[in-house]
Order: C-alpha cells, then sequence, then structure tokens
C-alpha cells in the first residue's frame, strides 16, 4: 500500500497523538531555543494533539514528511529518530497534558529534555525516554482509553 493510501486511513478528526520514534545511538541535539540535549539510545515517545484543519491526518502528515525547516521541538529529534509507530485516538478535546503525565508516569520512563513539547503549557515535559521498547497497551490501561495504533511504511 502506497504512503500516501496509508495517510488517508487516518483520521481527520481532532485528537491525541504519539510519536514513537527509535534511536539507534545517543546523540547530543540542539532543540532550538530550549537548548542543548543529550537523548539516549531508545525509544523516545512524544504527546501532541492534532485540533486543527485536517485534525490528526494532517498534523500526522506534517511529521511523517521531511521536517526542512524545523517549527516544533520534535521536527528536531525527527531528524535523528525516524518515526516507527503512532499511537492515537479522536477526541473533541485538547488532551495532551494528561496522556503526557501518564506516559511519564509509566515504568522505565525518563525526560531526556524537560519541557520538550511543553513550552505553551504546565507540563514538564511531552517527551518520554524508555530503554526498551514501550508497550502502547500499558498507556492506554493508564489512560482508560482505547488506542489506535499505526506504522508508517518502510523508508526507502
Amino acid at each position: 500500500m502506497s504512503a500516501h493510501l496509508r495517510l488517508a486511513s487516518l483520521p481527520a478528526e481532532r485528537g491525541v497523538y504519539c510519536l514513537v520514534l527509535r534511536l539507534c545511538a545517543p546523540v547530543q541535539l540542539t532543540v532550538g531555543q530550549l537548548g542543548s540535549f543529550a537523548f539516549p539510545a531508545g525509544w523516545a515517545v512524544y504527546v501532541g494533539s492534532a485540533g486543527g484543519a485536517g485534525g490528526l491526518r494532517g498534523r500526522l502528515k506534517h511529521h511523517l514528511e521531511p521536517a526542512s525547516k524545523p517549527h516544533w521541538h520534535i521536527d528536531y529529534l525527527r531528524h535523528v529518530a525516524p518515526i516507527r509507530e503512532i499511537w492515537y485516538a479522536a477526541a473533541p478535546t485538547r488532551d495532551e497534558h494528561p496522556w503526557a503525565a501518564a506516559l511519564c508516569s509509566l515504568p522505565g520512563a525518563a525526560i531526556p529534555a524537560p519541557r520538550f513539547g511543553a513550552s505553551d503549557c504546565r507540563c514538564p515535559t511531552h517527551l518520554a525516554h524508555f530503554a526498551d521498547e514501550p508497550d502502547a497497551a500499558a498507556l492506554s490501561h493508564a489512560l482508560r482509553i482505547a488506542l489506535r495504533r499505526w506504522q508508517p511504511p518502510p523508508a526507502g
């Protein structure tokens, strides 16, 4: 199935999502004006919301395309870590804050970059690091909602 058809399977409704990225090696990365951080090898999970036109499909399309000029904190990390999976749920309200709190409370979660993705709220971060592959079911259980999972087509 082509990337375009797979992307069309994502809902155009508002919602909340997690980008699951794989860091194959540690990296020191400057994230805009937020600063420079050491990101360890492993898995990074970023929480965001999609409330604008195009909903989840529109926002995730942005995240799945190369970011030539970074706009959000996650755009910097995407340069060095591919998105391996997306967890999401359609929701009429902006619920990314409880998602970020639940994500950071999961066993094995660490915060590699305080305030990452959270410059417009009071959350400590919207990014958690895991040494081992994170579990969507654990987050789903913590949030008490059903998460849908989507995998981008292989690169290349």
